[in-house]
């Protein structure tokens, strides 16, 4: 066992007597060392639980005969981070949550490990970790939070808050209303209820096949969520015992599902990047050319909040993650070759529950025969965009129209706030990517304050940040080379006129290429926001967003 480097012969006296100042006694130190990460806080209301799941996780893995040790990360709630200064942080958090992970195992020498995130980069970050260390691992999540309710008896969730914002500001929306959605539209822990970057991501987890099936969907009050983390801890186990590890499941078979999965759901263009990264790290690369090529040949059969009126909950009444994966596995849109944490994809999809018809719609019954998710390029995207397909109103799919263009998230939002944006503006957001933000910020505080006042059907949103995955509407993110690398959306002009298809995928700068050469030639980039800290490292480290945005 790896964890006898820490505890066993003459040598190790000194190292057992200080696991026996934490009150392990000789019975457990025999038995294998499970690490429990956890990422328990008091501030994110998808993490604010963990530790009744890291409680039963230890407490399935001593059924199993492991010794079980905890072990806590960090965490930035997206959320509360968006819009401030704060949101600088988030992706950036995913890289230090990687490393803390990887120095913790690694210094202590685990034999095996649980990782328990819940939300938006914590997940990704744990996941990068477990492909580095490349240890029998298994992740099981906090849960998704419920859905508020209405007065009218309808869904709500965060984004009714973010889209409040506007439409208070617009005079549809009254301030008691807003109070009112304010308290009911969070009304339990776990993660943000619709099928936003956490809930993607949890469940994305399952197709990759480190976490058991339900994980990313059962909500977070669920005592069926307690029952499946102590699964979880048994059966990290038994993956210890045959010698699976972490890359032996997370592959480029995997990585396949994982990316059909997000396209049959349309989760959040976030996913794109995070899997992107965990590919890497995994050694078996995507490029966005593979995301094209997966979004052509995957129908998207499932349309949760933003994309519909649904939520997570409604999702897992009718099978969650497995009804999807045994209606793509029966129909050839699956790697039935990958393994899981609990046999083969093939094992699994024969045990898949039916898709209902609904909630979760065969294939030949598909939204679109294309994924939810669409990969965008053009002279203002030579290295690709993202937007949510599956988001977008039809009607609002091709649009072209005159660019806004704006230096950071603040002036936009001070420029649709203050009423001065018109129907058929496309406003184009810089400096906001994984460098020249740096940090990439997410662009939901804009998005729904543009929806919010009845903007959403006219107007386009251009960035080289991120959006949020409650982010719905033609907001196309991502975009590569970033402005700071002198990319493309760095020469756009008050004015210019930008035209959109995201049917075709294209994104094009109607400026000629004569005229774009002068810009370029009077480009100067822009100093760096930060000379000392996290983010100083991070904006000269970090890889552009089609890349994942990983640390070089």
């Amino acid at each position: 066992m790896r964890s006898d480097a820490i505890k066993r012969g003459l040598a190790r006296a000194p190292h057992r007597s200080l696991l026996k100042a934490d009150g392990l006694t000789d019975e457990e130190l025999d038995r294998p060392f499970v690490a429990v990460i956890s990422a328990q806080n008091e501030v994110i209301p998808g993490h604010i639980h963990l530790q009744s799941i890291a409680d039963a996780v230890k407490a399935g893995v001593r059924m199993a005969g492991g010794t079980p040790l905890q072990i806590n990360t960090i965490g930035v709630c997206d959320g509360i981070a968006m819009n401030h200064e704060g949101m600088r942080y988030s992706l950036t958090s995913r890289e230090v949550i990687a490393d803390s992970v990887e120095c913790a195992i690694q210094g202590h020498q685990f034999d095996a490990m649980v990782i328990i995130p819940s939300c938006d980069k914590i997940v990704p970050g744990m996941l990068i970790a477990a492909c580095r260390l490349n240890i029998p691992t298994m992740l099981v999540s906090g849960g998704p939070m419920l859905a508020g309710r209405g007065r009218d008896g309808s869904q709500t969730d965060l984004n009714s808050l973010f889209d409040a914002v506007g439409a208070v500001t617009a005079g549809t929306m009254s301030e008691n209303e807003c109070s009112w959605l304010e308290n009911t539209a969070c009304p339990t822990c776990g993660s943000c209820s619709g099928m936003f970057t956490a809930n993607s991501i949890c469940c994305l987890a399952e197709a990759l096949g480190l976490a058991l099936p339900g994980n990313g969907t059962v909500p977070a009050v669920y005592s069926e969520r307690i029952r499946l983390a102590k699964h979880t801890g048994m059966q990290v186990m038994r993956l210890l015992e045959q010698g699976i590890t972490a890359r032996e499941i997370i592959n480029e078979h995997s990585v396949r599902n994982g990316m059909a999965l997000d396209m049959a759901f349309g989760g959040s263009t976030n996913t794109m990047l995070h899997l992107t990264a965990i590919a890497h790290a995994a050694d078996c690369p995507v490029t966005m050319g593979d995301w094209d090529r997966m979004s052509a040949q995957t129908p998207n059969i499932v349309r949760i909040a933003p994309a519909g009126p649904r939520h997570i909950e409604d999702l897992n009444a009718v099978g969650g993650v497995p009804a999807i994966i045994g209606e793509l596995g029966r129909t050839g849109h699956l790697d039935l070759d990958a393994l899981t944490c609990h046999g083969t994809m093939a094992d699994w999809v024969r045990e898949c529950p039916e898709a209902d018809g609904e909630i979760v719609r065969h294939v030949d019954d598909a939204y679109s025969a294309d994924g939810g998710l669409k990969v965008m390029r053009g002279n203002l995207a030579p290295d690709y965009g993202v937007v949510k397909k599956s988001a977008v109103a039809p009607d609002m799919r091709v649009h072209r129209g005159p660019a806004r263009v704006f230096e950071s998230e603040e002036e936009a939002c001070e420029a649709i706030f203050g009423g001065k944006i018109c129907p058929g503006d496309v406003l184009v957001i810089r400096y906001e990517g994984p460098s020249g933000g740096p940090g990439m910020r997410e662009m939901l505080t804009p998005t729904s304050a543009i929806c919010g006042m009845g903007l959403d059907k006219s107007c386009a949103l251009i960035t080289d940040g991120r959006f949020s995955g409650a982010t719905k509407g033609p907001a196309i993110g991502h975009v590569s080379p970033e402005a700071a690398a002198g990319g493309p959306i760095a020469l756009v002009r008050e004015g210019d006129t930008i035209s959109i298809d995201i049917n075709a995928g294209t994104l094009t700068l109607e400026v000629d290429d004569a005229e774009l050469g002068r810009r370029r030639a009077s480009w100067e980039p822009p100093a760096p926001r930060y000379a000392t800290g996290v983010l100083s490292r991070y904006a000269r480290l970090v890889t552009s967003a089609d890349k994942g945005a990983y640390l070089s």
